[in-house]
């Protein structure tokens, strides 16, 4: 684990855990978080033994609740230019991280914390996620890709209904017009077994040993998909995820001609052959 103050780093295999760990402000992206976050992404980047990462947020009630309004009510356009740089400099490095990125997320993803989420390739929410862009509420645009990503995701129309309105919507609706990749909830049996383990507690213990088992089980499903992952080929997944990137930024021809290179490129790698080899003699038995 690494010894950041506002960022964890969790090796699990090779899995990488990110944790913003700032939760008594709903881990809100301050200048040291976005700093400390940045140097998170380049140490999984050169580590090869880091074949996906999860980013989550510290506590249950909140994934990332977006930039710090308490320091930006009272800065100048020059600061909030280079805050918004700053913020952006680090989502764009998530975005072209060759590694998959699964956000695990965990309650409020707001403003600059749904933006976080939108630059990590699966999205996974838990059913007591709350996620939106209310920027227009406090007087300022999305800043940190919404208007631009956000509209790739889910199209114009919807973009502009959630940027317009600054409303937060369930993980329900997000999983509904493809902003979320699956909802993780409590069935009746895991509400019956969280009771039985705080019997004799208050309702409000009830309810924070509701939301630590969703928690606990939103992450164990992020890092199942993040193992379904790891199980193929590094090579094939970091090309493909290059691949679908360019997708949304490139004509069709220009699009097919890089899936050609991409994959011809792949012939060079010693797993593709393995691979192939494998699944040949697996048939012969």
């Amino acid at each position: 684990m690494s010894t950041m103050k506002y960022i964890q780093l969790e090796p699990l295999g090779d899995i990488a855990i990110i944790k913003i760990n700032r939760p008594e402000a709903l881990n809100a992206l301050n200048l040291d978080v976005i700093a400390e976050l940045s140097r998170t992404i380049d140490i999984v980047g050169v580590d090869d033994g880091i074949k996906v990462v999860i980013i989550t947020g510290a506590g249950e009630k909140s994934f990332c609740a977006g930039a710090d309004i308490a320091y930006m009510v009272n800065i100048e356009p020059m600061k909030a230019e280079r805050y918004a740089t700053s913020a952006q400099s680090v989502l764009n490095k998530i975005e072209k991280l060759e590694k998959p990125v699964i956000a695990a997320m965990n309650g409020f993803a707001l403003g600059g914390g749904c933006e976080l989420s939108l630059v990590c390739d699966m999205r996974i929410a838990s059913s007591n996620a709350k996620i939106g862009q209310p920027e227009v509420t406090i007087g300022i645009p999305p800043g940190w890709g919404g208007t631009q990503r956000l509209t790739r995701i889910i199209g114009p129309a919807k973009a502009k209904e959630l940027i317009f309105t600054g409303k937060m919507i369930t993980a329900e609706e997000a999983a509904q017009i493809g902003l979320v990749n699956k909802v993780i909830g409590l069935t009746s049996e895991d509400q019956l077994q969280s009771q039985s383990s705080a019997e004799g507690s208050s309702s409000k213990s009830d309810k924070s040993n509701e939301a630590k088992l969703l928690n606990k089980k939103l992450m164990e499903e992020c890092i199942t998909l993040g193992k379904d992952i790891t199980k193929n080929s590094y090579t094939a997944v970091k090309i493909s995820k290059m691949l679908i990137n360019k997708a949304t930024d490139t004509d069709i021809e220009t699009g097919l001609r890089l899936e050609i290179y991409g994959w011809a490129l792949s012939f060079s790698h010693e797993d593709r052959y393995k691979m192939m080899s494998a699944f040949l003699n697996k048939g012969k038995k």
